[in-house]
């Protein structure tokens, strides 16, 4: 190679290393703020830790609320997951389960364990769905309503339940989800607190696995010996707790979780409900509002507390993980792109500058970046094309801001949620905060560049997620 040659490579290299270690900086210096913020929005909203004394102040102020979970295959869980909600700790609520065509004996576990019977029930009809077949009630619970429908996916099935719902509020929740049981009353309390604006509201989502769950409750809590359930604990403590934290005390929360979130029903019903037509109807479904209320120029608000918890199983095999990233990637995506005009523009305020440039680098550009890194800048240092200096630097921005954020995320959370019962697994979890960002990490961005292909290619599909369901025992039979 000819020396012009050899110095094109040269300078390209090194550009190519510099566009790099700036996206990682830029994402890591959001990853920071959000810390930061997150900390500081602890510090001032201290927990209410008794739910006595939170009955005491919210009970006879607590609007009702529907509760509305959709379940496609889930008899393993449905049943506890219902009684778990049939337990809650509130005033005024109905538990309404959507069975959206399952293939397994989900609603046959449901009319066994519940002793349902049809019903007439009159409802909305404001929301398009697919066809309902049934809808059953039971004398042994009065509040709880089960809906059989034809299949039409976890959206449609959500949109069947608020047309059936009566309430002011509903929650939308996941089949295979089990709440603590003073969630509601906690999550219900932004309503409270300021009734003219806060239209929608998400809590934290901890994961089951290794926790003893009996009859809907959360016997004790402990951690999987399963690695990737381990690696999850550890995403979702970063999450919750430090992002969507962060992101709601500056008013630009863009995503409140499938498994546990509050709307006011009537805002929701004005737009639509929820997309049939994405895998990411639950972040679509909050980007749908920000807009629909900006445009507006509504005051509103939509906020996130981490004192409700709700559990859910996670996956424990790489089949079901990769297929769930994939997804998630291509939700986001899909509602960055069906959104864009929003993006940087002014009317939509910080929803639009912060949120969306925070959507850019963690799900359109962050995955791709971060592999061209691992695989180019190596290369070319092992090539001589690049420096000692600039291979170092990469490094630093890719591990070492990536353990500090998971590390001080687990301390936000111990010092506050004060969640995990045994300094073993305090100390495990810190490991786990280190050991992700070798592999399990970069494994993560590689299945969402896939999900970022089946975006591009067009796909559309759920895919199935195999679950254990929660009738097993604690930690110590993982």
């Amino acid at each position: 190679m000819n020396i012009v040659g050899e110095a094109t490579l040269m300078t390209a290299a090194a550009w190519i290393t510099i566009f790099v270690i700036t996206v990682g900086l830029i994402q890591n210096f959001f990853y920071v703020a959000q810390l930061l913020i997150a900390w500081a929005a602890m510090t001032r909203q201290p927990l209410v830790r008794r739910s006595a004394l939170l009955w005491r102040r919210y009970a006879d102020l607590a609007p009702p609320i529907a509760l509305i979970s959709p379940a496609y295959n889930e008899e393993r869980s449905v049943v506890q997951s219902v009684r778990s909600l049939l337990a809650l700790e509130y005033a005024c609520f109905e538990v309404i389960v959507v069975n959206d065509g399952s293939k397994d004996n989900t609603l046959a576990e449901l009319i066994s364990a519940f002793d349902l019977k049809p019903i007439s029930r009159a409802s909305d009809q404001q929301l398009e769905h697919a066809p309902i077949r049934g809808i059953y009630g039971s004398k042994m619970h009065p509040s709880l309503l089960v809906i059989d429908k034809e299949n039409g996916g976890k959206a449609d099935a959500l949109n069947a339940g608020i047309n059936v719902s009566r309430s002011p509020i509903f929650c939308s929740m996941d089949a295979d989800s089990v709440l603590e049981r003073d969630a509601l009353l906690r999550a219900v309390r932004p309503f409270i607190d300021d009734p003219s604006r806060v239209i929608a509201v998400g809590g934290t989502v901890r994961l089951a696995n290794g926790c003893r769950i009996e009859d809907g409750r959360v016997i004790s809590t402990g951690l999987s010996n399963n690695l990737l359930a381990l690696f999850q604990t550890v995403e979702y403590v970063r999450a919750f707790l430090m992002a969507r934290l962060a992101w709601s005390d500056i008013g630009a929360l863009t995503i409140i979780s499938g498994a546990f979130g509050l709307f006011r029903r009537g805002v929701v019903v004005e737009v639509g409900g929820y997309s049939t037509d994405t895998v990411g109807e639950d972040m679509e479904l909050v980007v749908k509002l920000h807009k629909h209320l900006r445009q507006q120029k509504r005051d509103y608000r939509i906020a996130y507390i981490a004192e409700p918890i709700c559990w859910t199983e996670a996956p424990e095999d790489m089949r079901t993980l990769r297929r769930q990233r994939e997804r998630w990637l291509r939700g986001s995506v899909e509602t960055f792109f069906r959104h864009r005009d929003m993006f940087l523009n002014p009317r939509y305020g910080r929803v639009g500058s912060l949120g969306f440039t925070n959507i850019i680098l963690v799900d359109v550009l962050g995955p791709i970046v971060e592999i061209l890194g691992y695989m180019l800048i190596p290369l070319f240092y092992a090539t001589g094309l690049l420096s000692l200096p600039y291979l170092l630097a990469f490094l630093g921005v890719s591990f070492m801001f990536g353990i500090m954020i998971s590390v001080f995320s687990l301390v936000l959370e111990e010092s506050s949620l004060r969640r995990v019962q045994k300094v073993s697994d305090l100390l495990k979890l810190g490991a786990i905060a280190v050991l992700e960002n070798f592999g399990y990490r970069q494994l993560n961005n590689i299945w969402r560049i896939r999900g970022f292909w089946q975006f591009l290619r067009g796909k559309t599909e759920w895919g199935e997620m195999t679950r254990k369901g929660f009738s097993r025992p604690g930690p110590t039979g993982q």
